[in-house]
């Protein structure tokens, strides 16, 4: 593999990057990055933060037994939570495993069913476009 630090530059680049909230938590549920599209999203950066303080006895619940889930099987790795019709988004969530196949935590990954508004190629300046 090639050098850690340029590959988790790039790491961090992508998600950083993604216009889709991406909330990356440990095991315990802590608030470990948060993509500024996130921050946008929740209008405040939650790093440091246990996610449960930031919802409601159920979805706490729900949670608890994703993690679970996720925790029984290296094939256990994504779970849809819910579709919020508002803005056609669907909301998972997916599984991190260290290379040996541990759970060492998860992200909320959001979907937008919604066709891109952006036109194709609009980079300014392109004749081609």
């Amino acid at each position: 593999m090639g050098d850690v630090t340029m590959l988790n530059q790039y790491f961090k680049s992508v998600i950083d990057q993604d216009t889709a909230p991406v909330v990356i938590c440990n095991v315990n549920c802590t608030i470990l990055y948060m993509n500024p599209s996130a921050i946008r999203r929740y209008k405040a950066d939650l790093t440091g933060k246990n996610l449960k303080d930031c919802h409601n006895q159920h979805s706490n619940h729900m949670i608890d037994q994703v993690v679970a889930w996720f925790q029984q099987s290296t094939a256990h790795n994504i779970v849809y939570t819910y579709h919020k019709e508002k803005d056609q988004r669907d909301v998972y969530m997916v599984a991190l495993r260290d290379d040996c196949g541990s759970l060492i935590g998860f992200y909320e990954k959001h979907e937008y069913r919604k066709a891109e508004t952006m036109k194709i190629y609009d980079i300014g300046g392109n004749e081609n476009a």
